[in-house]
């Protein structure tokens, strides 16, 4: 199954390399089958095609004021030019002049500067007067006009011209130098936070979940701001804007909605603290038994890096791979390949798995030398190479657990896509109330689903990593060791993950601020939801892949000492492996928990012995 999948992801590629143009995307391109900026090869039946643009790199629309949807696509006529017409030009005579000066011919090729006044087919082959100023704007070395009528017009039909992919690839594009810094900025407010939880202590956990507060009212304040500032922009005329604008909505209702939750979840859990505190103090006393586990996440995020890119880079070949095709005039458009779609899909899907399995490296060779340095006797004496052991098991003998457990999340993954997508193809009709209940149902089941398997899927790799079974084995047997053993260590366990989790809110928080206001300051000609999304996946992906060091730790801890339990009895014979610091950690939470259960079954006793009294009159 791996094999065929990965065979399958390295054809796309390949075919993405062969038959994709990612250039025309990057650099734009005429009217006629060049590309600006580059040599270009001729195309058979269009005379004008095959120039050689290296000193060309702009692209200029020839009547940019004048621009319409025909059939589907642009009607206009686009030429590269060396530089844009910064000044109004009202006459041939300018445009004569402007091309003698600056080198920058803005009529057809095949019109010589020196005719432009004299050739009778002038009117045809030259930019419709008056030309309007117009500046290089960084958007795919575009010239776009600078008069507020023309502005507004040439941006609206622009960049509605061609599909959704094409204007999803646009926007990722436009962007890329913000994306790119929100990335680093990610890094580094992953690694912050990393050493926070190292360090761990009770002023730095309160410290900790104020921010969190702070950040997601925050956040939630600049969406519902950036809404409130669209709305009451008179000047909006573009789509882009109005599509930002619902996006803006969108992700403010979101974004609310998860704030109170957590706001309610922060406020019930609050007196957990100082047990939080004593959990991960025991879980960095594991970690110092194997300190490089630290560093772990740094290669995780080079090869994700490395993936994205080349998951990118790939993206926009397919997006670009199409037959050129001669039109009236000699004109060339590029119509998209058959199965284009298909592969988008199916490229989407290595996405999530590869990301996934990416990701499944890294807690099968963390659980690995946890599991190592737990089940050693010796505890002044740690096990050697306790990392690079667990690498060489995975890579050896556990590949195909981690594949399989990777996959699982795609196939899960992607029926909650289909059913999004159904579900938003139902708000059109008046009758869709009843399905687009079910289908939200259907949805929720399908998350829950998605959460359990994450988690199932981390102590099935430890489980692999002690007992060296397959992963459905020991999927299997980790379910019935966490059943049996439950109620030793759940409401902690759950407590730390969501302390981790709240980790990881902070780093998304101030990202997607970030992106916001980076963003927001382009908007017109940015359709900036799907980049701000990606930015917001990357950077819960990246935190997650930092701070699941910790989330990895804790939970084969508590398996590992559910395994201590099963096998052992503390006896001479059978001694635990585990050290007296976490079995006395164990109890005490454990008589705070059966002290806190007696105290609401005494309160609830309570509450039903007591009878309505008459009121005295």
């Amino acid at each position: 199954m791996h094999c065929l999948g990965a065979e399958y992801l390295v054809f796309i590629m390949g075919y993405s390399v062969v038959a994709g143009a990612a250039g025309r995307l990057l650099f734009g391109y005429d009217s006629f089958g060049n590309v600006c900026g580059k040599k270009n090869s001729p195309v058979e039946g269009a005379p004008l095609s095959g120039q050689d643009m290296t000193l060309k790199k702009h692209v200029f629309f020839m009547n940019s004021c004048n621009l319409e949807v025909k059939g589907m696509r642009l009607d206009r006529t686009a030429l590269c030019v060396s530089s844009c017409p910064e000044e109004q030009l009202d006459s041939l005579e300018e445009v004569q002049l402007f091309a003698n000066t600056s080198g920058s011919f803005l009529c057809v090729y095949s019109l010589n500067s020196s005719n432009y006044t004299h050739s009778p087919k002038a009117d045809s082959l030259c930019p419709r007067l008056p030309v309007p100023p117009s500046k290089p704007f960084p958007l795919f070395n575009r010239c776009i006009p600078q008069t507020p009528e023309c502005y507004s017009l040439f941006a609206s039909v622009w960049i509605n011209d061609g599909d959704t992919l094409h204007r999803i690839l646009s926007g990722i594009m436009s962007g890329r130098d913000t994306i790119l810094g929100l990335c680093i900025l990610t890094l580094a407010l992953s690694l912050a936070m990393m050493f926070t939880f190292r360090f761990i202590t009770t002023l730095l956990v309160n410290i900790f979940i104020s921010l969190v507060i702070l950040g997601l009212l925050f956040v939630c304040g600049v969406l519902w701001w950036l809404y409130y500032d669209y709305t009451n922009d008179l000047s909006i005329e573009l789509d882009t804007e109005r599509e930002n604008m619902k996006c803006v909505l969108g992700f403010a209702i979101v974004s609310t909605g998860i704030t109170a939750v957590l706001l309610v979840l922060i406020f019930v859990l609050r007196k957990r603290i100082k047990l939080t505190v004593e959990l991960f103090q025991i879980t960095n006393k594991a970690i110092s038994s194997a300190p490089f586990l630290l560093f772990q996440p740094l290669w995780t995020f080079a090869i994700l890096i490395f993936f994205w890119v080349l998951w990118v880079a790939v993206l926009l070949s397919l997006g670009t791979a199409g037959a050129a095709q001669v039109m009236e005039g000699g004109q060339v458009e590029y119509k998209p390949l058959s199965g284009i779609r298909y592969m988008w899909s199916y490229h989407l899907i290595g996405l999530i798995w590869t990301s996934e399995f990416i990701l499944a490296c890294q807690q099968m060779t963390i659980a690995g030398a946890v599991v190592t340095c737990y089940f050693n006797r010796s505890k002044n004496d740690p096990p050697d190479r306790p990392i690079l052991s667990s690498l060489s098991i995975l890579f050896f003998y556990h590949q195909g657990t981690v594949v399989k457990g990777s996959f699982l999340i795609p196939v899960v993954r992607l029926p909650r896509i289909i059913v999004m997508y159904m579900q938003n193809a139902l708000k059109e009709q008046q009758h869709g109330a009843l399905s687009r209940y079910l289908f939200r149902c259907c949805y929720c089941c399908f998350w829950c689903l998605d959460k359990y398997l994450l988690h199932l899927n981390q102590n099935a790799y430890t489980t692999t990593a002690i007992n060296g079974t397959d992963f459905c084995t020991s999927a299997k047997d980790a379910f019935k060791i966490l059943s049996k053993n439950s109620s030793h260590f759940t409401s902690i366990n759950c407590f730390g993950d969501f302390i981790i989790f709240l980790g990881k809110v902070l780093v998304v928080c101030f990202t997607v601020f970030g992106g916001l206001m980076a963003f927001n300051y382009n908007r017109a000609f940015q359709v900036w939801a799907v980049p701000l999304l990606l930015v917001a996946f990357f950077a819960y992906l990246v935190a997650h892949s930092f701070l699941s060091v910790f989330e990895t730790v804790l939970d084969a801890l508590f398996l590992c000492f559910a395994v201590d339990l099963e096998t052992n009895d503390g006896s001479s014979e059978k001694p635990y492996f585990m050290d007296q610091e976490f079995l006395s950690f164990v109890k005490r939470s454990n008589k705070l928990n059966n002290a806190r259960a007696r105290q609401d079954e005494h309160s609830l006793r309570n509450d039903e012995g007591t009878e309505l009294q008459a009121i005295a009159r």
